[in-house]
């Protein structure tokens, strides 16, 4: 069942494909990834090397992908950081293309926007566009807080504001809404929740928080595609949520544990088909 994934990529550590495709060949996954940029590292270094591929250069290697005739075997798009406006335009044309050979196929658009920490940090347009169309066009959608703000206009501080905003999101067009990274001090001191949200029901995982400094980037990248990797395979929502959290949550330990700066993904692989440690799934409507 391939997927293609289209987002960032670094030669050293985990984020974008370099976090996203591992984990779904070893669910038993053959991924297409297609770079929108290549750098040495992720930005929060110092200095990187690398550059951000044109639109055209990715649509040409998608174009390629397609002239193998292999389309109609696609089961999903997956989207991360783009880099620019007209390279988000490249991905809503190429999941119309992927739905039109292989219409059951599926299309996560993992929304990159920006963080609390840093705030905005992608060009100008990107944000709109994701909001306008690729939003709309997906069927799961995996914000964190900030970006779910960003894309609602719903203050997002707690998990109890980010299942309206969700219910919000749900409204232009994605079926499913994930989102990561809430805190609620007041309520669960040290606990971090990931909420999915339905149209019919919404769901609630809260782990403990593992404060590691710095946090090592591209744990929304895995996690992203390991949700879309445990729906492909059959599993319901909640399930998906579970299992989704708990690797992610077993990767920051083991990172924790080894002093590593970048997300342990090689080194605690065996999280990722059967997590050590599970976190109750609470229904909250």
């Amino acid at each position: 069942m391939p997927i293609l994934s289209i987002q960032s990529h670094v030669a050293y550590g985990h984020v974008g494909n370099s976090a996203a495709v591992f984990p779904l060949q070893r669910l038993g996954f053959e991924v297409w990834p297609v770079h929108t940029l290549q750098f040495s590292n992720h930005a929060g270094y110092p200095e990187m090397g690398g550059k951000i591929f044109s639109a055209r250069h990715v649509r040409q290697v998608i174009d390629g992908i397609g002239r193998r005739g292999v389309l109609d075997t696609c089961q999903a798009v997956l989207s991360g950081y783009l880099g620019s406006a007209e390279l988000g335009e490249v991905v809503l044309r190429t999941v119309a293309q992927v739905r039109a050979a292989s219409p059951k196929s599926l299309y996560l658009c993992d929304p990159v926007i920006g963080d609390w920490e840093r705030g905005c940090y992608v060009k100008r347009g990107l944000a709109e566009l994701l909001r306008a169309r690729l939003v709309p066009a997906a069927t799961i959608v995996t914000p964190n807080g900030f970006e779910l703000e960003h894309l609602t206009g719903v203050e997002v501080r707690t998990p109890r504001d980010g299942l309206a905003a969700a219910r919000r999101l749900l409204d232009s067009g994605p079926e499913i809404v994930v989102v990561t990274g809430l805190e609620d001090p007041a309520a669960r001191p040290g606990r971090i929740s990931t909420l999915a949200v339905t149209a019919e029901a919404a769901w609630r995982v809260a782990t403990p928080r593992l404060d590691l400094d710095p946090m090592p980037h591209g744990a929304g990248d895995t996690f992203s595609a390991l949700f879309l990797g445990r729906m492909l395979k059959g599993a319901e929502v909640p399930e998906a949520l579970s299992g989704a959290t708990a690797t992610v949550f077993a990767l920051f330990a083991a990172t924790r544990r080894s002093g590593a700066r970048e997300l342990e993904l090689i080194a605690a692989q065996d999280e990722i088909l059967a997590p050590s440690r599970t976190f109750p799934v609470e229904r909250l409507a």
